[in-house]
C-alpha cells in the first residue's frame, strides 16, 4: 500500500486495535468511546411518529408542534426524515411553528406499491398528497434539502396553501455537473455495517454527517437490518442494552475491532490503476471501502440502493432553477458555499427573486452539521415574511444577500 494510501485510511478510520487493561481510567475511557456513536431515538426531538396512509402507499412521518404554520421537511437521497431531529429542537425553540418531517418514497418507513419509482414528479405528488392529508389548509412552508428541495421546489406548484419555500443545498448547475461523479461516489461506500454504532461511526468519521449528535439519531434511518428487513431504528432499545451488557464485561480484555479496515490492509480493487490521476485527485479521493467494512456479521446495510436510482437523477434536477425563481411564493436559499449558484440563480438573486444566506464550514449535510444556524436562518425568513411569530428568547439574525 503505497503512503498516500496509509495517510488517507489513518484520517478517516478508527484504530484498529486499542488496549485498554493499563488502568481503570484507560477503562473508563474506553466504555466512554464505546458510548460516543450509540444511536439514540427520536423522541427527544419529535412530539409523535405515525403513518399516514393514502391508497395502498404507506408514508411515515414524525410531527412536533401544535401551533402555528406547518413546517414540511423533505430529505435528501438517502437520508430519511430523521435527518431533521436536530434542526427540529433549534427551529421549535426559537419560533412558534408546527413541524412534519416524512420519509420520502423508497426511503426510511416509508412503503409504497412502487419504491423504485423515484422520479421527481411522482415525490412531488407524495409530498402533496401527504399535505393535503394532514395539514388541514394551515399554512405550509416547505423546506428541502438537496433531492428534497428538488421535490419541494416540484410540489409547491400543487400545495394551495403553501405560504414559503426554503432549498437547502441544491442548485441546478452544480448538481447536474456533480452527477458524473455521483456512482463513483457511492461505491466509495461500505456496502454493510456489523451494527448501528459502526454505521454511526463511518458517517462521522468519513465526513458525511460532521455533527455527531445528529449523526446517532439521523443514521438509524438511513440503514435497516438485513435479517428482518425493518429499518435500523426498531432495534435501537436492544443494541443499547447489547452495547452497555458488552462494554461491561469486556472492560479488562484488549478491544479489537473487525468492523473497520486496517491500515495495512488493501482497500477496493487490488489491481487499480491510479495512472492518469494528479496528485489533487489522489488526495481528495475516498478510500474505496466496500469488500471488507465488516468482516463477520454484516448485519445492517443501506436502506436504499441509490446507485440504481441513477435512471431519476437528472429528472430531479434539470429546470430546477427557472422553477424555484417561479414558484409562487417568498424563497430562501441556504447555501454551503457561494460557488454552488449557478449563472441563471445569480441573476434572480441579483433581481432580488429570492433571499440567500451562505452557510461555511459544513458539509453537504447543512441541516444536520449545523442545525442551529440553518434553524436562525429559517426562523428569521419566517418571522420577517411574517409566516410565524417569534419565540421569547428568539434573537433575529441577518442574513447577508
Amino acid at each position: 500500500m503505497s503512503a498516500l494510501q496509509k495517510s488517507v485510511l489513518k484520517s478517516k478510520l478508527p484504530p484498529s486495535g486499542i488496549d485498554f487493561t493499563s488502568s481503570k481510567s484507560c477503562k473508563a475511557r474506553a466504555l466512554q468511546r464505546k458510548r460516543d456513536y450509540d444511536p439514540v431515538e427520536w423522541t427527544p426531538f419529535f412530539d409523535e411518529s405515525k403513518d399516514v396512509v393514502i391508497g395502498e402507499n404507506t408514508f411515515h412521518i414524525y410531527t412536533k408542534g401544535n401551533e402555528g404554520p406547518t413546517l414540511v421537511l423533505l430529505h435528501g437521497g438517502g437520508y430519511s426524515a430523521l435527518t431533521w431531529a436536530e434542526f427540529t429542537k433549534s427551529i421549535t425553540s426559537m419560533i412558534i411553528c408546527r413541524v412534519l418531517a416524512m420519509d420520502l418514497r423508497g426511503h426510511g418507513d416509508t412503503h409504497t406499491t412502487d419504491d423504485e419509482n423515484l422520479s421527481a414528479d411522482t415525490l412531488a405528488m407524495d409530498v402533496a398528497a401527504v399535505i393535503k392529508q394532514v395539514t388541514e389548509n394551515n399554512p405550509v412552508i416547505l423546506v428541502g434539502h438537496s433531492m428534497g428541495g428538488a421535490v419541494a421546489v416540484r410540489a409547491a406548484e400543487h400545495i394551495e396553501n403553501l405560504a414559503g419555500l426554503t432549498v437547502i443545498d441544491v442548485v441546478e448547475g452544480t448538481a447536474m455537473d456533480a452527477l458524473t461523479s455521483m456512482q463513483s461516489f457511492l461505491r466509495s461506500r461500505p456496502t454493510s455495517f456489523g451494527s448501528i454504532s459502526q454505521a454511526i461511526e463511518w458517517c462521522v468519521r468519513s465526513g458525511q454527517i460532521r455533527n455527531i449528535e445528529s449523526a446517532k439519531v439521523s443514521v438509524p434511518g438511513q440503514i435497516k437490518n438485513n435479517e428482518t428487513n425493518k429499518l435500523a431504528t426498531h432495534d435501537i432499545k436492544e443494541a443499547l442494552a447489547s452495547s452497555v451488557a458488552h462494554s461491561t464485561e469486556n472492560l479488562s480484555v484488549t478491544i479489537e475491532r473487525d468492523d473497520v479496515i486496517h491500515e495495512d490492509e488493501v482497500v477496493g480493487d487490488d489491481h487499480h490503476d491510479d495512472h492518469g490521476e494528479d496528485d489533487d485527485e489522489k488526495k481528495h479521493k475516498l478510500p474505496t471501502a466496500t469488500k471488507d467494512f465488516t468482516t463477520q456479521n454484516k448485519k445492517y446495510s443501506w436502506r436504499i440502493n441509490l446507485s440504481k436510482t441513477e435512471n431519476h437523477w437528472s429528472g430531479w434536477f434539470k429546470g430546477l432553477s427557472t422553477a424555484f425563481l417561479n414558484a409562487p411564493a417568498p424563497k430562501l436559499l441556504l447555501l454551503a458555499g457561494i460557488d454552488r449558484l449557478d449563472r441563471e440563480l445569480t441573476v434572480g438573486q441579483m433581481q432580488g427573486k429570492f433571499q440567500m444566506q451562505v452557510l461555511p464550514a459544513c458539509g453537504h449535510a447543512v441541516h444536520e452539521d449545523v442545525p442551529d444556524k440553518v434553524a436562525e436562518a429559517i426562523a428569521t425568513f419566517m418571522v420577517r415574511n411574517k409566516f410565524a411569530e417569534p419565540a421569547s428568547d428568539f434573537h433575529r439574525v441577518f442574513p447577508a444577500y
